[in-house]
């Protein structure tokens, strides 16, 4: 697979100041310095058009719960589902 140096493109793109060069240039020192990487990355997904998929919707509700339990759909643990030491 072709790896995309989205740094350099970045770099070669703008301006920019001399912490975000040099984290560009020399990759991240601390915590800070991933943010503004992390930044960064997002800034050049956008000028590239870089669109990440939908997050699917994994919201349910209680009533949705309950209809589901009434229906047996859940797997309830028993007692022989666990094992315990001999101690």
């Amino acid at each position: 697979m072709n790896e995309i140096n989205w740094r350099q493109e970045l770099l070669d793109s703008a301006n920019f100041n001399g912490k975000q060069e040099k984290i560009l240039k020399h990759g991240p020192k601390s915590l800070t310095d991933s943010w503004i990487l992390g930044a960064l990355y997002t800034r050049w997904k956008k000028l590239k058009g870089v669109r990440e998929p939908a997050t699917p919707n994994c919201q349910s509700s209680f009533l949705e719960w309950e209809h589901r339990l009434s229906k047996g759909e859940f797997y309830i643990l028993t007692e022989e589902d666990f094992s315990y030491p001999d101690w």
